[in-house]
Order: C-alpha cells, then structure tokens, then sequence
C-alpha cells in the first residue's frame, strides 16, 4: 500500500489478510477478487519457489501450477485465513518436486561419468571381439588335426620351445617355422572364404 493511502487513513493490510479477503470476495461471487488474490500472493510465490534454484521458466511453471492446483481445489480450503499458507505450501511442495526432477535427469558429462565408472570394454567391443575370435578359431578347427595342434601350441606361448614342440608333434626343429607359415596360410585361406559368406 503506497505511503499516500495510509496518510489518508487507511491502514497498511498484510498480504495474509489481503489474499483472505480476497477469496473471501471470490468465493462470494466476485470475480475481480482473483485478480486482487493473484496480485497479492504471486510475488511471494514466486520468492518461494526461486528460493530452490529454479530459473526463470521452471519457477513460472511451478507457480502456474499453484494457481491451478488452488482453483481445483479451492473448496476444500475452510479457512479463508488459511489461504495463503495453502499457496505457499503448494507451491513450496511443487517446488521441490520440479527440484527433484530436474536433478534426476541432468545429463551427466562424458568425462564425469568416465571418471565414476571402472574400465571395461563396451558391449560392442565385446561382440565384435568374441565374434572375431569364434570366426578364427572355426579357420582353425577347418584345417587338419596337424595343424591345429602346431596352432594352439604356438599361439598360447609367448616364445615357443621349438625343441619341445619337435618332441611334442614328432617334427623336426627345422620344418616347424615352415610348417607354421603353411597352415597360417591354410587359416588365412578358411577365414577369407568364411568372410565371402
């Protein structure tokens, strides 16, 4: 109320007893008296729901929601003195609704998430791995039993003992390096006629 009315002898009215005035009217029948209502009370709504960090567009949103949620349920409102706490508590509560939404879906940044998670290899990688190795040990299982024994020995040992594989396979020392670039390409020859399926 400006300083010009109260000299006049008004006396200044809090904004509880306003906003129950108000609706007092409204609910008599005076339409204007809403307008009066949402006058006085959309400012401290909207310091209520801004006090939980909404921007501009979200606290706009939440106090509108107030207001419909305030005419669909007017009725159920006893008290007109009780009308603008049952504003403020519904807009405090739709509020830290909105809040909690908006926490939960926040995009998490790449390198946040990288940070939080442990390494591990991608469902892709895995597939495209696991299918690879099926692929390659089919080539193997292709060629004949020779072969395969020289492949699975070689291939699980970092630097082969070719004095042992000799004694192992019954083969020479000296035709092992052959015979291993023979049946890799015998491999190579299966897993390309295997891709051209």
């Amino acid at each position: 109320m400006s300083e010009d009315r109260r000299t006049e002898g008004q006396s200044e009215q809090s904004p509880w007893d306003m906003a129950s005035g108000a609706f007092i009217a409204w609910r008599s029948g005076d339409a204007g008296a809403m307008d009066e209502l949402v006058t006085t009370m959309t400012p401290i709504l909207w310091h209520v729901v801004r006090a939980y960090g909404h921007d501009r567009q979200s606290a706009e949103d939440v106090v509108q929601a107030t207001w419909l949620g305030f005419v669909r349920l007017h009725r159920t409102i006893e008290d007109p003195q009780a009308v603008a706490s049952w504003l403020i508590t519904s807009a405090r509560r739709g509020a830290a609704a909105q809040a909690r939404a908006a926490r939960r879906a926040t995009p998490v940044q790449d390198e946040t998430l990288h940070a939080a998670l442990p390494d591990a290899e991608s469902a892709e990688a895995s597939a495209v791995r696991d299918d690879e190795a099926a692929r390659l040990w089919g080539a193997v299982a292709s060629v004949d039993e020779r072969c395969r024994k020289l492949l699975r020995v070689v291939a699980f040992m970092d630097r082969p003992d070719y004095q042992s594989i000799s004694q192992d396979l019954d083969m020479p020392v000296g035709s092992i390096g052959p015979t291993r670039a023979r049946c890799l390409a015998k491999v190579r020859t299966a897993l390309m006629k295997g891709g051209e399926r």
